[in-house]
């Protein structure tokens, strides 16, 4: 495990934005204090969560040559399919080597799947993945369900809003890598086993 590197949390967020439009980076701005609230709130670290944050995104803007130019260069692995859509993951957290010397696997893993999921997702990977989904400017049905949510319960969160992302997968006739299926069922598993609340 590899200490993330003090970062300038400005000059990040500047090269950020020379790679997003200004609608987009709003988002990020939103994933970065979610993350960050979410952190403390389930014992996660903040920092990471927060410079995970802050790059998740980086190369999501990319035209589909450039990244897939770039996936070919680093090997994205065949977990992620063929949808550019889904390279942006893997690609932000090489970049997040590359340009800012975050060697951190938590971190990485954290950019790496959070649109995917995962089976066996840490509390950082979770606390990303449910900050994208539910940051200050998301508006879709179920959305204030899962803030809500997220305010104790962040497993089943994570659970719910994966199945959000499948039921719009299917609905709107895409594909669905195993990798977000396996996610779907190791969290519902976990949710299972947990002791009942009384």
């Amino acid at each position: 495990m590899h200490e993330v590197p003090k970062l300038d949390e400005a000059a990040i967020a500047a090269r950020v934005r020379q790679e997003l439009s200004a609608q987009r980076f709003q988002h990020v701005e939103g994933v970065v204090k979610t993350a960050a609230e979410l952190a403390a709130r389930h014992g996660a670290d903040v920092a990471k969560a927060r410079l995970a944050a802050w790059l998740h995104d980086i190369a999501r803007e990319w035209p589909a040559e450039r990244l897939a130019e770039y996936a070919r260069r680093m090997s994205v692995p065949d977990e992620f399919g063929d949808d550019p859509l889904l390279w942006h993951g893997p690609v932000a957290a090489a970049l997040a080597s590359a340009w800012f010397g975050v060697e951190d696997a938590d971190v990485a893993n954290a950019i790496r799947y959070h649109t995917t999921g995962r089976a066996g997702m840490s509390t950082l990977e979770m606390v990303v993945f449910l900050a994208d989904a539910i940051e200050p400017g998301r508006e879709y049905p179920g959305v204030d369900h899962l803030r809500a949510l997220a305010e104790t319960d962040l497993l089943r969160a994570v659970a719910e809003a994966i199945d959000a992302t499948i039921s719009y997968l299917i609905a709107t006739h895409r594909n669905i890598v195993p990798l977000t299926v396996v996610a779907r069922n190791d969290l519902w598993q976990k949710v299972q086993q947990r002791p009942r609340r009384t």
